[in-house]
Parts: C-alpha cells; structure tokens; sequence
C-alpha cells in the first residue's frame, strides 16, 4: 500500500536511494557536530544524530519497494 501511494505521488526507487545516502551524510554531520557542543547539550545532540540514522535503511527499503512496483 505505501509503495502504491508513493508512486503515484511520482516518487521513483532512485529518490529514496538518493535520501538514504542523504541521511547517512546527514547523519555523520550531527554526530560530528554533536562533539562539538559543550557537554550539557552532547546528549541531545547525538540522540539526534542516532535518530537520523535509523532512516537510511527505512528509506532504502522503501526504494526496493517502489523498484519492485514498476
């Protein structure tokens, strides 16, 4: 169902690849900042890098999905 209702909002499997890739940058980039900050506001700063990081695999199954939907 969600990969029908992807498809026809015209996302295609290689958007969601992309985005997959996007968030693995993105989230090496918080959690590098994340050591950065002063040690009061480490803590949230990677629980938010952590938090990015599970879409990857998220997104990069739901581009398998919409590929198996052509």
């Amino acid at each position: 169902m969600v990969p029908a209702v992807l498809y026809r909002a015209r996302l295609r499997d290689w958007h969601l690849h992309t985005a997959s890739f996007g968030a693995v940058g993105l989230c090496i980039g918080l959690w590098i900042r994340a050591k950065t900050v002063d040690q009061d506001e480490r803590g949230n700063a990677e629980r938010r890098a952590l938090f990015v990081g599970l879409w990857p695999g998220l997104l990069w199954l739901l581009g398998d999905s919409l590929g198996e939907h052509d």
